[in-house]
């Protein structure tokens, strides 16, 4: 950075600069959903951080920490015309000093693996993005409920199978955001599987999808696909190992269009990787 080493300052971003982060996550490709600004902080409020130079904003990242003993770290971005210049290096460590003495997870693109496992990251599995159509018709079966019929302490519980750490503040958010739908599978009296889908800049994301077999998750796919329209891009991020999540993606004609290398530090903490048939978000977890 040589002179600019001075002007240069990494700090914890205010709630309105999350807006700035996801905008640039936008003009990365990343489609971020139209809400996320507003439903991200809700995981952890001291979990974004932003690198600027003379006061202008020119790198951001995340690192957002959950209970008990996890982060997760994402919009790791440079500002193109400050590339190369150490600028992103220097707020990736500010940002991961905040998650002292805790495991930590990332969504990074393939290419970067290398520079991850220097900061002692190893890759766990990987995330397929897969594209397809909505339209569907949503199933005629009364086990598909409105996910806001549900006791919210029921999701949460049912959501700690598949993700290493409670998010319940995050849950509460995510699932109230406008411009969304989430279902869920009542049968023999309790919680089977739940999803969301939210809109985004292009077209639908589902995430998280969750479900104890294939049928659940079948069916709720379904009936998220029918909230989007016909000719929208609807987005599907599954894990690699689930092989009934790409036969579901596959049987429904979407193709893959991006993949992440999921790493961590450490060994990857215990999850249901067989229910889990689509991944909240690449920058959450």
């Amino acid at each position: 950075m040589g002179a600019m080493a001075a002007a240069y300052i990494t700090r914890t971003m205010r709630r309105d600069e999350i807006a700035l982060a996801i905008d640039w996550a936008a003009q990365e490709g990343w489609n971020p959903g139209l809400h996320d600004a507003e439903t991200f902080p809700a995981a952890d409020p001291q979990g974004f951080f932003i690198g600027t130079v003379d006061g202008e904003p020119v790198a951001s990242i995340s690192v957002v920490k959950y209970e008990p003993g996890f982060a997760f770290l994402g919009l790791y971005i440079v500002r193109p015309p400050w590339r190369g210049r150490g600028l992103g290096r220097a707020l990736w460590q500010h940002g991961m000093a905040s998650a002292a003495g805790r495991q930590v997870g990332l969504d990074g693109v393939v290419a970067q693996q290398p520079n991850y496992r220097k900061s002692g990251f190893e890759l766990a599995w990987r995330n397929l993005r897969y594209e397809g159509r909505g339209g569907t018709s949503a199933p005629d079966d009364a086990r598909v409920v409105d996910l806001a019929h549900v006791p919210f302490d029921a999701v949460c519980a049912y959501d700690r199978a598949y993700f290493p750490a409670e998010r319940t503040s995050f849950l509460r958010a995510w699932l109230a955001q406008p411009d969304a739908a989430a279902r869920g599978w009542i049968e023999d009296g309790r919680l089977q599987g739940y999803g969301l889908v939210r809109r985004c800049r292009i077209g639908w994301k589902i995430g998280p999808l969750f479900a104890e077999r294939e049928r659940i998750a079948e069916h709720l796919f379904l009936a998220l696909c029918s909230r989007a329209g016909a000719e929208d891009p609807v987005y599907l991020d599954l894990p690699e190992p689930n092989a009934a999540a790409v036969a579901l993606a596959q049987r429904h004609r979407m193709r893959r269009v991006f993949e992440t290398a999921r790493m961590v530090t450490g060994r990857p903490p215990p999850m249901n990787l067989q229910g889990l048939y689509g991944v909240t978000t690449f920058e959450l977890g």
